[in-house]
């Protein structure tokens, strides 16, 4: 299996969830429930990369260490960038970048992440998952993806791409045919000495646009491998609604408890 450690960006001051590391599924911190889909994974390492104490008292005998990063970073990418630092990982420690809100991420989609970047040339690698519903597909949180013929992504967008011009100018409530939609999954894999060059890359005029961050490595002339999830990843957490369905998610998986 390929060596890797997997660096989990927690900010305690979300936007939409104050607090949102410390939130609770089924009585314990959503960040330990992701903590724990790292380790189950078979990292090497788990770092977690916070910005206010009480992250890392809830985190105690985790068998996760913590980096206690600045809370002013702009970005999840950023905050790992100084992670990195702190750990003193060598620049060709492969890194998986686990968002902090993905409290059901498959243990072998977090593998597959490392894994297609170890068997790629790209400077990064993430994940995708076939589209099968129209809504979806126009939703503008749901970002879409399309690749190259070995894999490597084209672009990112908010937008439905690519844009089925004659089956949407007769009908833009069903799928079209062909089955070509993916939507990207935000889970990321490059080694420890790229994120470091990609945390110091200014921001892109596509990226800016978009508000995607993925953007700026391509505009920049990087590569990013694309690969297929192994396994579904349920929805993160953002909103409340977010995490009263999570909370549901795990009740119904842990009736006992």
């Amino acid at each position: 299996m390929t060596d890797f450690v997997v660096a989990i960006p927690a900010r305690y001051a979300a936007s939409r969830l104050p607090g949102k590391p410390l939130r609770l599924i089924g009585r314990e911190p959503l960040v330990l429930h992701v903590a724990r889909r790292a380790l189950a994974a078979g990292a090497r390492d788990v770092w977690v990369a916070a910005d206010d104490d009480r992250i890392a008292q809830a985190l105690e005998h985790s068998g996760v260490r913590i980096a206690m990063t600045s809370p002013d970073h702009a970005s999840g990418t950023d905050r790992l960038a100084e992670c990195a630092r702190i750990a003193g990982w060598s620049e060709d420690t492969i890194v998986v970048n686990l968002q902090g809100d993905e409290p059901f991420a498959p243990a072998a989609g977090i593998r597959a992440a490392a894994q297609t970047l170890a068997n790629s040339n790209a400077d990064m690698a993430t994940l995708a998952a076939p589209i099968d519903d129209v809504e979806t597909l126009f939703d503008p949180n749901a970002v879409k993806l399309v690749r190259a013929d070995d894999g490597t992504a084209l672009y990112f967008s908010r937008a439905p791409i690519p844009w089925p011009r004659d089956a949407f100018m007769q009908d833009r409530t069903k799928m079209p045919e062909g089955g070509h939609w993916l939507r990207h999954i935000g889970i990321y894999a490059y080694r420890a000495g790229f994120l470091q060059r990609f945390a110091a890359l200014p921001p892109g005029r596509l990226e800016r646009i978009e508000s995607l961050e993925q953007l700026r490595v391509l505009e920049a002339g990087h590569r990013i491998a694309v690969a297929l999830t192994p396994e579904p990843f349920p929805p993160g957490v953002d909103t409340p609604e977010d995490l009263a369905r999570a909370e549901a998610r795990w009740a119904s998986t842990h009736p006992a408890s």
